[in-house]
């Protein structure tokens, strides 16, 4: 079937597929720097630790910036669309001979992410680094109880507002700062309270720096267990939540992996639309825990993209991946991972939403059932494809062998 062909098919539900393809192209994803080098970065040599791991061995892992840099031209090579880049603070890149505590990093230490974005003309997120690091103590860093500790974190926080701020004046795009920390107990734990007032203090107190706030967007993630900390996470969906409604300015972030098993991230987008003017999705594939598996174009990713346009999230939601995977070939994950997001939102704009609302709004249940199973089988493929020509890039059965062309030239000599 031709695009014309398919085009026609979906004029009859009244969707302009041209239109959508225009406004996919517009939407701007984040593409994680993590994927890439296993959650490494170039601070320290030191474990990944903080309740989150990677597995696999693939060989060509980036373990420069100059590898990573040139892993993530091939990605951008590979994806359609407008891209953010998303980075943690542990990717910080010093000049030889040169190191500097979390506590005291500069803007200057991520110039080289500010040139990589402005090739590209994309924005930057940013990612204060509450884990991998001696300064960890316990488990633990904005809930300590050692105050020593506490303060060390809040200035590192503070430190990455003033590289959040720098990062938008830079690109002229506003910059989303993640606050996220893996502190919590392996077992159950004898005091629940204390270490949430910390958390809540701390926080108060890394926003409390002056920072421009058309700029800088920060948002506060929730976590439900990780490796170690099974039993209790201070930075629960509650306690996330219930900071952003009483904080001005701040957005709540979910990651859809971040919940109990039978929870879904759809159907907290909506919920959440009725209360925040904006919010931030971090997008990934638990499967059965939240073990981030690259994003596939499975069955909750596309219901969360549906629900971002038919509720008007566009714009209002910020979106971005977050996984990693070592067990496959780095490259093709972040842009299969993409590319899955590109199509779910696609399918997404493509979709009567109108007519299945009015249905609904009018109990006709069945016919609206039988509508949402019809467009299932809409030549989807067609529109996909003529997106990507019109963005030029590879189709999907091309896509691995640039991939493996890149392995053999470049990642096989690591």
């Amino acid at each position: 079937m031709s695009y014309s062909e398919a085009k026609e098919k979906y004029a009859k539900l009244g969707i302009d597929t041209d239109a959508a393809i225009a406004k996919l192209k517009d939407i701007p994803v984040a593409l994680h720097c993590w994927q890439l080098d296993d959650v490494k970065g170039f601070d320290q040599d030191g474990p990944l630790t903080g309740g989150i791991q990677t597995t696999g061995n693939y060989p060509g892992k980036a373990m420069t910036p100059e590898q990573l840099f040139a892993d993530y031209e091939k990605v951008f090579e590979l994806t359609p669309g407008t891209k953010k880049i998303n980075v943690h603070a542990s990717y910080a890149i010093f000049e030889k001979g040169e190191w500097v505590d979390r506590d005291a990093l500069e803007p200057k230490h991520f110039k080289k992410w500010v040139e990589l974005a402005k090739k590209h003309h994309a924005g930057l997120d940013f990612n204060p680094t509450f884990f991998s690091s001696p300064r960890v103590k316990d488990g633990l860093t904005l809930t300590s109880p050692d105050e020593e500790t506490r303060q060390f974190w809040i200035r590192h926080g503070q430190a990455c507002l003033r590289i959040s701020e720098y990062f938008a004046k830079e690109t002229g795009i506003p910059c989303v700062m993640n606050i996220w920390i893996g502190d919590g107990y392996k077992d159950i734990p004898a005091d629940r309270l204390g270490p949430r007032l910390r958390y809540k203090d701390s926080i108060e107190q890394i926003l409390s720096v002056p920072y421009d706030r058309d700029l800088v967007k920060p948002c506060v993630e929730s976590k439900v267990f990780g490796i170690g900390v099974e039993a209790y996470t201070a930075g629960s969906a509650e306690f996330t939540l219930s900071f952003a409604a009483t904080h001005e300015g701040v957005m709540p972030l979910m990651d859809n992996g971040h919940y109990h098993p039978t929870e879904v991230v759809s159907d907290k987008i909506p919920a959440l639309m009725c209360f925040y003017p904006e919010f931030a999705l971090h997008i990934t594939r638990p499967i059965r825990w939240d073990s981030d598996h690259v994003v596939l174009f499975d069955d909750e990713t596309r219901e969360m993209a549906k629900e971002i346009v038919r509720c008007g999230g566009i714009g209002k939601i910020h979106m971005a991946l977050d996984y990693f995977d070592a067990s496959i070939n780095r490259i093709s994950a972040l842009a299969t991972g993409y590319r899955s997001w590109q199509k779910a939102l696609l399918e997404a704009l493509c979709m009567p939403h109108a007519e299945l609302k009015r249905l609904q709004d009018s109990n006709e249940l069945g016919r609206k059932m039988v509508l949402q199973e019809a467009v299932k089988l809409l030549p989807l493929g067609e529109i996909w494809n003529e997106y990507l020509r019109r963005e030029g890039v590879v189709d999907d059965f091309g896509f691995y062998d640039e991939i493996e062309k890149y392995e053999k030239d470049v990642l096989s000599k690591r």
